[in-house]
């Protein structure tokens, strides 16, 4: 949504300036004076801006920040003191000053009567939707500290899940790169004086010797290519995924490279497991979960299984039956374990089961790729540092056994 700059007058007769983010100007004009604001004027910022202002409204807010404000705010509402003063509290001993400014803007407009996941949602960089919708459900059902606990363990989850694929992903970027700049380090600076050294001696040199040769050639000419070339490629797929047609595609493609399919399926599979509980124990019907996952999970197959699963649930079918139907996707033991919670009626703990299981597998994914890629890597590395050395040696040995031979 496009971002609209603000001047007006607050209740003090100080002069605010700031910004919104609202679908149109009228909404905005809405949102401001909901705020207890007295506008002065109005305008719409420009595009550069509203990217810039997008990044920069929940730069240094953690996630890690808003666990600790759903839990604290749990306790706090579980103690029985109001909303606003509880904010006030939070707001007091906020360190995070970008955090605690959203805090002082959501306090205010439920001051003025907006309702609490109301004006979280005027702040969704921050606070997901996922987190937007279950306060909205404690709002209705009036358990508010119980739908907040949920929230912190729910969030809590999610950064341990993405805290074991940054640890999964670690060691072999990490080989990469130490392979590729070895590589570069060879091709550029190490060959290039042993070429000198060939040339001046005036011999027939080998083939696998003449390609390095032309290879450092190259390299010294086009170190920059090394650098441009993948982040070029990276930008294109991109810039790719960002087209409905071929994102598809793209996510199918990386669904059947091995590495990344171990990590990101089980990623799916552990969101899925995880946000269906969370959606279930708020008391969200089944249709509306769905609805809520299709627009947080963002991986196009995925995404059209979802859309699938929640059509047929809506024309009859159980969550099993449906999820059935998508085995290349959903394993036994989820199609399995559903059907025993929609059996027993405790789908709740089913799902909970799932969502452990599957984060205990990133986990040891984790810990164990490392050791699964380490002979790959060490078969490379020889590989390239062989070749690089029979094309040094070759052309000694050979003036050797000439020298030998007179």
């Amino acid at each position: 949504m496009p971002f609209f700059a603000y001047k007006a007058i607050d209740n003090t007769g100080l002069v605010v300036k700031g910004f919104v983010e609202e679908s149109n100007i009228e909404v905005a004009y809405s949102s401001i004076t909901s705020s207890g604001l007295h506008i002065l004027n109005v305008r719409r910022s420009s595009r550069a801006l509203d990217l810039y202002l997008q990044k920069l409204r929940s730069w240094g807010i953690k996630n890690r920040d808003v666990i600790e404000f759903a839990s604290n705010l749990a306790v706090m509402l579980r103690a029985g003191l109001p909303l606003t003063t509880s904010l006030s509290d939070i707001i007091e001993t906020m360190d995070n000053k970008r955090f605690k400014s959203k805090l002082i803007d959501i306090k205010r407009s439920i001051e003025l009567g907006t309702g609490f996941s109301i004006a979280l949602s005027k702040h969704k960089d921050v606070f997901p939707e996922m987190f937007v919708n279950l306060i909205a459900v404690g709002e209705e059902t009036g358990r508010l500290d119980e739908s907040l606990s949920d929230v912190a363990i729910h969030l809590q989850r999610m950064e341990d899940l993405r805290s074991a694929i940054i640890r999964a992903l670690m060691y072999p970027v990490f080989a990469l790169l130490g392979t590729f700049g070895a590589l570069l380090f060879w091709l550029v600076y190490v060959l290039p004086q042993m070429s000198e050294l060939f040339v001046s001696m005036d011999i027939e040199l080998p083939a696998l010797t003449k390609f390095l040769m032309v290879a450092s050639d190259y390299s010294q000419a086009n170190w920059h290519l090394f650098f441009v070339v993948p982040i070029a490629i990276y930008a294109g797929i991109k810039m790719l995924s960002q087209i409905e047609r071929t994102r598809y595609y793209i996510d199918a493609a990386k669904l059947r490279i091995p590495i990344v399919k171990l990590i990101l399926h089980n990623m799916l599979l552990a969101l899925f497991a995880e946000q269906l509980r969370i959606l279930v124990a708020a008391g969200i019907t089944i249709d509306r979960a769905f609805d809520i996952m299709i627009k947080v999970i963002n991986h196009a197959v995925f995404k059209k299984a979802l859309i699938e699963i929640r059509e047929s649930i809506l024309l009859g079918s159980k969550i099993s039956e449906a999820i059935k139907k998508h085995k290349t996707l959903f394993p036994n033991l989820v199609i399995r374990m559903i059907s025993i919670g929609e059996s027993t009626g405790n789908l709740n703990e089913q799902l909970n089961y799932l969502s452990e299981y599957f984060l205990k597998k990133l986990d040891d994914i984790s810990d164990k790729l490392g050791k699964l890629i380490e002979p790959i890597i060490i078969l490379v590395i020889g590989a390239i540092f062989v070749i690089i050395i029979l094309g040094l040696l070759s052309p000694i040995y050979d003036l050797v056994a000439g020298v030998g031979d007179r």
